[in-house]
């Protein structure tokens, strides 16, 4: 099982003097809190039932989206009010499920920088990300209910209340609060007061400053820039470093009231898009808990193990497998190497090479649907999701071939019989395998014919591994269903609150007129040097916010920037998103800092330091190959074409 935190504990704090909401190598059920005693207690109790309250409402989505699909294609009845009420639900995940996943310490950041401080520096700097952390949550909750105040008579345009939205937004930020509070006050009484007044007087400084010196006071854009480089270099999570430089940005604009902020974060969490993310990660954790991914792997290693490179050759095929299932890239290094690497290591393979190479078939397998990556970059960049989802395919294809070409050359042969203590018969084997690629097909078949919509599939996805796989195998029980909606709603809460919190900044930069002068900066250099060598370009700049901003915001705050501007220079959107989609990736799964590889080190046991030379052949290729995608977008456009997006 992947950890929730997908960062590496670079640091070398005594962890003992650390609150565990820091303790980037826990697991996401870890049942430690950081408090002790009764007040420990009943916290642990608080998150508990939270968790139950939003993986409740998860399940209830995936209800509400398949019925309202059931209905509306085959009993042609469509209820008019199921995706205001599945979007409504969505925001309980997504607030309440941020609140947990802070709670337990799994939201992503990047503490591989303050790693590089001196020991006695950076417990002060963990102890000010807690401040800046509550600070964030605080002025959510204050923003949020001002936004419930001002709409509480508002109705939706079906007649429902805006409450539905609101106030999971309100209860969740509350909450987040709460736990922030538990948080900061868990460390060293010594630190904890010294830093608080630390942070204190340098807000009391730059507000006097600003109140004094009005002409050269600190403007809202360099406050909303330079909060966020600094907070995420100090090892803030993401999200919180991405809300806490919108916050001071609406703070100190006079022309925009707080509720707005509020309203912007609230706006990201809401869209039905959205939905497809929890959905197809729920599908694809059902899959290995079931027992389906085990029976994929196996099969493939039965296969394929004695050729040369076959092990190499699985990792790369049982990627992209579980890449046509769960869309996320994090939970098909888990499902794969969770079991691969076992394996790996009883038939004597080098485990830094495998994890190498594990890593690198994430970025392959970047576009091949149901990607969520993809579904966030078509949302925000206003492209078919459908449409990328076709064009993903073959860049995809590109990839696997020349991973796999490296991959056999440096490979060996091994007796797969080594890495079995227990063999499945065949027939057992090969009729559990199709019932997994029976999914894949159908999900597969599904978008690209325009059968249904992403998060209608999805819904279905789910459906069909909880009780098709459930009665072939019959793997499941109660109390792992339970625990499968609760690590499910969990992920969906870590990954959509960084969406959330973009969406805040992506309005602020709008305000500041970011993109207009980046866009006439760039449509500028693509006209005097050509639409190529701008691709090149977009592609090194996502490359390199990929690694820092873990992926998904590189592409919230990009995305709706970039896109115009190389449908300006000619650039068909679809080819644009598909190499922004693989360059982040690349960037998200790359030494030295990218958080995807540090995850992919984690789940398979082997240390960075260790990884980084016997993956750099594979990097290499994957390089190459998506600079021949730049250069020869018939790759990207064929598919589409034909199938006419």
């Amino acid at each position: 099982m992947a950890p929730s935190n997908p960062t590496h504990n670079a640091s070398t704090v005594d962890l003992a003097t650390v609150p565990p909401a820091f303790d980037h190598s826990a697991p996401h059920d870890a049942a430690s809190f950081p408090l002790s005693g009764k007040a420990g207690d009943l916290l642990a109790k608080v998150v508990r039932a939270t968790e139950l309250f939003s993986a409740v409402a998860l399940a209830v989505d995936v209800v509400i989206v398949f019925t309202s699909v059931v209905l509306r294609y085959f009993l042609h009845s469509p209820v008019s009010w199921a995706e205001e009420v599945a979007s409504a639900l969505m925001v309980v995940q997504v607030f309440l499920g941020a609140a947990t996943t802070l709670a337990r310490g799994g939201h992503s950041g990047i503490d591989v920088f303050r790693g590089h401080l001196p020991a006695s520096w950076q417990a002060s700097i963990v102890q000010l990300c807690y401040w800046i952390v509550l600070a964030v949550s605080v002025g959510l909750f204050l923003s949020m209910a001002e936004l419930t105040l001002d709409t509480i008579e508002d109705t939706t345009p079906f007649g429902l209340s805006t409450g539905i939205f609101t106030y999971p937004a309100l209860v969740g930020s509350l909450f987040m609060a709460v736990f922030a509070t538990a948080n900061a006050l868990a460390g060293p009484a010594r630190t904890v007061w010294a830093t608080l007044a630390g942070a204190v007087a340098l807000v009391a400084g730059v507000w006097a400053w600003n109140n004094a010196v009005p002409d050269h006071a600190v403007a809202p854009g360099l406050l909303l820039c330079g909060g966020f480089v600094v907070t995420l270099l100090m090892g803030v999570p993401i999200a919180f470093a991405l809300a806490f430089a919108a916050l001071l940005y609406f703070l100190t604009n006079p022309n925009l009231p707080m509720l707005i902020y509020a309203q912007q974060i609230l706006s990201g969490s809401e869209h039905f898009v959205l939905l497809a993310i929890p959905f197809f990660v729920l599908a694809g954790l059902a899959m290995e808990v079931n027992g389906m991914s085990l029976r994929l792997i196996e099969l493939l290693l039965r296969l394929m193990g004695r050729v040369r490179g076959g092990f190499n050759l699985i990792l790369i095929i049982a990627t992209a497998i579980f890449s046509g299932i769960s869309g996320s890239k994090l939970a098909d290094v888990a499902a794969v190497g969770g079991i691969l690497m076992p394996a790996i290591r009883k038939t004597r393979q080098d485990p830094n090479d495998a994890a190498g190479l594990l890593a690198c078939t994430a970025i392959m397998s970047e576009t091949i649907p149901p990607c969520v990556n993809m579904i966030i970059f078509g949302f925000v960049a206003n492209i078919s999701i459908g449409g990328l989802f076709a064009a993903g395919l073959l860049p995809a294809g590109v990839l696997l071939v020349a991973l796999a070409v490296v991959a056999v050359y440096f490979g060996k042969r091994v007796n797969p019989d080594e890495a079995f203590e227990v063999r499945t018969p065949w027939p057992s084997l090969i009729a559990g395998a199709l019932v997994g690629l029976v999914m894949i097909v159908m999900i597969g078949r599904g978008v690209m014919a325009g059968i249904a919509t992403s998060t209608e599939i999805s819904a279905f996805a789910v459906v069909y591994a909880l009780v098709i796989g459930g009665l072939a195998f019959r793997e499941l029980t109660w109390s792992s269903v339970v625990a499968l909606f609760v690590r499910a709603s969990s992920l969906t809460g870590a990954i959509l609150f960084i969406v959330a919190a973009a969406s805040s900044v992506s309005f602020a930069l709008t305000i500041e007129q970011i993109p207009q002068q980046l866009s006439a900066h760039l449509v500028s250099f693509g006209t005097s040097y050509g639409k190529d060598v701008f691709l090149v370009a977009a592609s090194l700049m996502m490359i390199v916010f990929g690694a820092v901003l873990e992926g998904a915001p590189a592409l919230i705050i990009f995305g709706p920037l970039l896109t115009p501007i190389a449908a300006q220079l000619g650039v068909d959107p679809l080819h644009f998103g598909t190499i922004m989609v693989i360059s982040m990736g690349l960037g998200l799964f790359s030494p030295p800092v990218g958080l995807g590889l540090f995850a992919t080190c984690t789940i398979t046991g082997t240390q960075l330091k260790d990884v980084v030379r016997p993956m750099g052949k594979y990097l290499a290729v994957l390089f190459l190959a998506l600079l021949v995608l730049i250069f020869v977008p018939t790759f990207s456009l064929l598919l589409p074409r034909l199938w006419g997006f």
